[in-house]
């Protein structure tokens, strides 16, 4: 089955609104032109300017997203976002169970459950975080630990409703400014991992309608040879497109990758 490539970065505690506008300026002029074969694009800003960048976005081929949310609809949650605000805000997806929230936040595998039922229960794409530490891969077990991590996020998600999940696989060792990248072997390898826990709950097919992407010290470099693995959907990259025409290249990358060259 050949699923939809994505394409997307998270800002985390980066842009301010300027800074969102002149970047959105440079990247909608590039999705205008760039014809068929578009991958899906998105980006997750911060809650500050999210409803603005989804306003902005509004008549681009974006997806834009939120880089958390609490499971509950509404309550005494001093500082969290309900799944309706993220929705309300005109965002698509909402990234959830991101290793930094994971490790910094104390979130849990059960948490990051929850956050995904009640984001596909209001109509907002999940991108479930997860990866695998570099003592985990030490040991041997990062196989092990991923799959747990999948199988938990999409505990109780209707069978109907898995190709609405998206997973981005982000082995902990690879993110940040001094992150290692993963090969396209063991990335290929591990998002194998991640279709086969999904079709141990939900069925294969099921599980092949679910997107898998990479991220990790992706850059414009190793790209094209990730994108080119087995059970890569995609890519979910940080700072290397933090700025608009990072973003871009990697669109053309892809674009490239799937037989057809951006303009």
């Amino acid at each position: 089955m050949r699923r939809r490539t994505w394409i997307g970065t998270g800002w985390k505690m980066n842009f301010l609104l300027a800074d969102a506008e002149g970047y959105l300026a440079e990247l909608g002029a590039f999705l205008r032109g760039a014809g068929d074969g578009l991958p899906a694009v998105f980006v997750v800003p911060p809650f500050t300017i999210l409803r603005s960048v989804c306003q902005r976005a509004r008549t681009l081929p974006l997806l834009v997203g939120a880089q958390n949310m609490h499971w509950e609809a509404r309550g005494a949650y001093t500082g969290e976002i309900s799944p309706a605000m993220v929705k309300d805000c005109g965002a698509a997806l909402v990234e959830l169970g991101h290793s930094e929230r994971r490790a910094m936040y104390g979130e849990t595998d059960a948490a990051v459950n929850r956050k995904v039922l009640a984001a596909l229960g209001c109509g907002l794409v999940p991108l479930v975080c997860v990866g695998d530490t570099a003592e985990e891969q030490r040991l041997g077990v990062a196989a092990e630990s991923v799959a747990r991590q999948v199988k938990i996020a999409l505990h109780g998600v209707p069978r109907d409703r898995v190709g609405d999940v998206v997973v981005a696989y982000e082995p902990v060792w690879a993110i940040g400014q001094d992150g290692t990248p993963a090969s396209p072997e063991w990335a290929s390898a591990l998002h194998a991992v991640v279709r086969e826990a999904i079709a141990a709950l939900h069925g294969a097919e099921a599980a092949d309608r679910c997107a898998v992407l990479y991220g990790g010290s992706v850059t414009p470099a190793n790209a094209g040879a990730l994108l080119a693995a087995p059970d890569v959907d995609g890519l979910f990259v940080g700072r290397a497109a933090w700025a608009p025409q990072g973003l871009v290249a990697l669109v053309r990358i892809a674009m490239e990758a799937r037989g057809r060259r951006a303009p």
